[in-house]
């Protein structure tokens, strides 16, 4: 059946999309994981954080440059929106006011946390590729902030798990089978607000210009010691 089809719904979310939401959640649990791990594992903590660096700057960028229901224009509302909203709105197509809101803080933790990787330290052996652009009491007070924004990142992890299941639970809307398939009931869709495809060739090009980018720094990047006294 055609991507407008009533049996499968209509198509609301992008591949490119999709594919950057379950690899940010694919990256971000080999991060945790692999910091628990052991100091040997870091040569792939660092490897996920830098992978999630990539994934966050592709995907503020596809807020701008994205299809329809991606970009930040169509969801990011003011707070009247979001007071609304919670006063019973109806559905939206993409994210609503109040997940617009979850949407924001979880991009922003996000790059907050792989940022200062880029500068933190474990005070044995292992240091993001950007120590030695800072001091080492400045790449101190970044691990510090490293450590706590992870906790702030779990709290809202959370909480937005908590959101999907409720949404699905007591509001019909499938949220999480949304960002599997790109598809919503077409009931919750008109069909004009449908989205036809995908800009894939453009999603690759801002994934391959962002890796570049994060390669070349810190191949620039100088080497140091980690100072232990």
């Amino acid at each position: 059946m055609k991507d407008g089809g009533v049996s499968q719904g209509r198509r609301v979310w992008d591949l490119p999309t999709r594919l950057a939401h379950w690899a940010i959640v694919f990256c971000v649990a080999g991060s945790w994981a692999t910091h628990y791990l052991g100091v040997e594992w870091f040569p792939w903590h660092r490897r996920f954080g830098y992978a999630v660096l990539v994934l966050v700057a592709f995907r503020v960028a596809w807020g701008f440059a994205g299809t329809r229901h991606a970009r930040f224009a169509a969801f990011v509302r003011g707070p009247r929106a979001v007071l609304a909203y919670l006063r019973g709105g109806p559905p939206s197509v993409g994210h609503n006011p109040l997940g617009a809101l979850s949407v924001l803080a979880m991009l922003a933790l996000l790059l907050l946390q792989a940022a200062t990787g880029l500068f933190a330290n474990d005070e044995i052996m292992n240091a993001g590729p950007f120590y030695g652009w800072v001091t080492p009491e400045r790449s101190n007070a970044l691990s510090g902030l490293h450590h706590a924004n992870s906790e702030w990142l779990l709290v809202l992890i959370a909480l937005h798990l908590a959101a999907i299941a409720w949404y699905g639970w007591r509001r019909g809307e499938p949220l999480l089978g949304a960002m599997l398939t790109g598809r919503k009931p077409a009931a919750l869709v008109p069909e004009h607000e449908a989205i036809a495809g995908s800009r894939g060739w453009l999603a690759v090009a801002i994934v391959a210009l962002a890796s570049a980018a994060l390669a070349v720094a810190i191949r620039l990047a100088p080497e140091a010691t980690i100072a232990l006294f």
